[in-house]
């Protein structure tokens, strides 16, 4: 018996891996995100497949369902939305598991971030504009931020910032990154990418607020910010160029 522990990505069914698909498609147990992971998803469990919506579960009520289905000989598919890798609440669930005796592995998914670059037809990492891409979120209501790592240290690193978890305090993030940005920065929210029901909002840093309120989103969405959004003169990456040597 395994716990699975899956990146369902933005939301997409067709953008799971295959192999998140078929681990799916194999496990009688199915912890899932219902927040984030769309019901047509769970349509591919197998037939009577057990399904528990973790969204106002505690952790512990959590594991205790993976332990339970350990001890039952169960698989266990556990959805999280994005990629394991980041914000994905992964590691305090493993440390459990490793002290319950309990195995595991790790199938990694489309993370929220690439969907949003997809969406707004952009890469983050441009030729002499932006060759660094920082992931962070900001830390009212949630797990404070380690000393060194606000938005106003970030962000003068330069490049492209992308913001998990923060389109709710969307002031609050705004006032922080203009300071180094400027508020004439591009910049972009993107909510339920890869969705039918998608939103995105494009513009100046400092539009965003109004175009977040107005279109009433709260979750499920990055903000990215950077000239990378808007850059059009720049050189050919080095990498396909006819000067370099091959």
């Amino acid at each position: 018996m395994t716990v699975h522990f899956i990146g369902a990505g933005p939301g997409a069914v067709d953008l799971l891996t295959l192999r998140a698909r078929d681990l799916i498609a194999a496990s009688p147990v199915c912890l899932y995100a219902g927040t984030y992971v769309p019901p047509e998803m769970l349509e591919l469990c197998p037939p009577g497949a057990r399904r528990i919506d973790t969204a106002d579960l505690k952790l512990s009520e959590i594991v205790d369902e993976m332990v339970a289905a350990h001890e039952a000989g169960l698989d266990v598919a556990r959805l999280a939305s994005g990629d394991l890798s980041v914000f994905s609440a992964l590691a305090e669930q493993m440390r459990r598991l490793d002290a319950a005796g309990v195995p595991y592995d790790l199938c990694p998914g489309v993370p929220a971030y690439a969907a949003a670059a997809a969406v707004l037809r952009r890469e983050l990492t441009v030729p002499t504009v932006a060759q660094t891409v920082t992931l962070t979120r900001i830390s009212a209501l949630a797990t404070p931020m380690p000393d060194g790592e606000g938005l106003a240290e970030l962000t003068r690193s330069g490049g492209t910032l992308v913001l998990h978890l923060s389109v709710h305090r969307i002031e609050e993030l705004v006032a922080a990154v203009s300071g180094v940005h400027g508020p004439d920065c591009p910049a972009a929210v993107v909510a339920h990418a890869s969705r039918e029901h998608q939103v995105v909002l494009r513009g100046p840093l400092s539009s965003l607020p109004e175009q977040v309120r107005a279109a009433g989103i709260t979750m499920a969405a990055v903000v990215v910010v950077g000239p990378a959004l808007a850059a059009e003169h720049f050189p050919d990456s080095h990498l396909y160029s006819d000067t370099r040597k091959r």
